[in-house]
């Protein structure tokens, strides 16, 4: 039986902590999913910025769940999916503009 090492640490399938999640839910309610700035995250989550720039958004990045702008942090079409949330002006499911229609 394969064992969750992780779950019980709140470490979810995808390797997101509950600070991760926080930090994309964060974006996706609180600033319509972004741009958001660093210092308006890190005051939002009452984080010290470095925290958010040395551990939190690393792995964000790296999975593609977090995109950084010249405006700020976005979170991805990824985020949206792996919260199991609609993106942000887009009906669940739909998946782009050239959707076709059946």
């Amino acid at each position: 039986m394969p064992s969750r090492p992780c779950r019980f640490e709140g470490i979810d399938e995808q390797g997101l902590s509950e600070l991760d999640r926080k930090l994309l839910k964060v974006i996706i309610f609180n600033y319509k999913g972004g741009p958001a700035g660093i210092e308006a995250l890190a005051a939002t989550l009452q984080l010290e910025t470095d925290v958010l720039l040395e551990v939190v958004e690393p792995y964000l990045l790296k999975t593609g769940l977090l995109i950084r702008t010249s405006q700020g942090r976005k979170a991805s079409e990824k985020a949206y999916e792996h919260l199991g949330l609609p993106q942000h002006g887009k009906p669940h499911g739909a998946s782009g503009l050239f959707e076709e229609k059946k």
